[in-house]
């Protein structure tokens, strides 16, 4: 084991398992994915630190506990199509995509969409597709979805984004009427009218930008 992989089991235990993540699907994933790939090249001393680093564009790369917990919530266990709003450096789209089938992630800010496009082929993550565009409005020519995980904090759910979703599928969002704190919740669709909403804990993201957000 290098030194790199070394960093990254401790992450994984340290950071990730000794606060809660019990997913074993979720804990080999962050395993296995080279964080240091999705961060800037100046920064990847810094990429196993427990927080999040910038990657340009105003953007940021969530602390590596938030991403395995707000997978974790998604509740995979492998063989899914998983929506990402917020693709950012590509890093989480690569964590779902060592559990789901297909990721579609979109990005609305086109030189991220771009270098996350190439991180991420370059890494092996052929089933994640990015899309530039308005994320808060999904990707309707793939859904229904089992999974979307939305990487921003938006004021509300986004109504496009719960009709993307299967019957008994689920939506993890920061939400919250502070542009820059919020709540992480589940919303799981019951029924073609009818969802049921967990609250999961207290975040803090950048702001979901588009038509149903900020």
């Amino acid at each position: 084991m290098n030194d790199t992989a070394r960093a990254r089991a401790r992450m994984v235990e340290q950071q990730i398992a000794a606060r809660g993540v019990r997913s074993k699907l979720v804990l080999d994933a962050m395993r296995q994915v080279p964080r240091e790939a999705f961060v800037p090249e100046s920064l990847r001393d810094l990429a196993y630190q427990d927080s999040p680093l910038s990657i340009g564009e105003g953007q940021t790369i969530s602390q590596p506990y938030i991403v395995a917990s707000m997978v974790e919530a998604l509740g995979l266990n492998g063989g899914e199509k998983v929506l990402e709003i917020g693709t950012g450096s590509g890093y989480a789209a690569a964590v779902v995509a060592e559990i789901a089938a297909q990721v579609y992630s979109i990005e609305r800010i086109g030189e991220l969409a771009q270098r996350a496009r190439i991180a991420l082929s370059e890494n092996g993550y052929e089933k994640v597709q990015v899309l530039h565009a308005d994320g808060t409005l999904g990707w309707p020519q793939q859904a229904p979805y089992d999974a979307i995980v939305v990487t921003a904090g938006g004021p509300g759910v986004p109504e496009s984004l719960k009709s993307q979703l299967k019957t008994g599928g689920r939506l993890v969002i920061p939400v919250g009427t502070d542009m820059y704190n919020q709540k992480l919740i589940r919303v799981t669709r019951v029924s073609q009218s009818e969802f049921r909403t967990e609250d999961l804990e207290y975040v803090r993201f950048v702001p979901l930008i588009g038509e149903e957000g900020w």
